[in-house]
């Protein structure tokens, strides 16, 4: 399995409450309605936490997305469907300067 994790800010000015609303009910519906999506094997978004004792995080979401394989992740990200309908949207509540990506494969070190 291959993973794609990105971390990324909200645009500014949004509130948290209003960020995660709108991934929630706006761009996750866009994403798992094209085709593609069915090559996603998992998919996990995390938010921060209140942690007193920890500094502020550098982002406000963290994405996890797992394929089968690095071709299927490509067929998703690089499809048209993807380019056209789920893509643009990101400039809706993301800072898209402040977007990172990492593609990984997982090494288990506790189970």
């Amino acid at each position: 399995m291959v993973k794609m994790t990105i971390t990324f800010k909200r645009q500014e000015g949004m509130s948290i409450e209003a960020f995660k609303a709108y991934r929630r009910d706006v761009h996750a519906p866009l994403l798992f309605a094209i085709p593609e999506a069915k090559l996603i094997r998992r998919f996990v978004v995390s938010f921060p936490v209140d942690a007193p004792n920890w500094p502020e995080p550098s982002y406000d979401a963290l994405v996890e997305a797992w394929f089968d394989t690095a071709e299927d992740m490509d067929a998703l990200f690089f499809s048209e469907n993807f380019r056209t309908k789920v893509d643009p949207d990101h400039v809706n509540f993301i800072d898209l300067s402040s977007v990172r990506r990492m593609i990984a494969e997982e090494t288990v070190v506790v189970p």
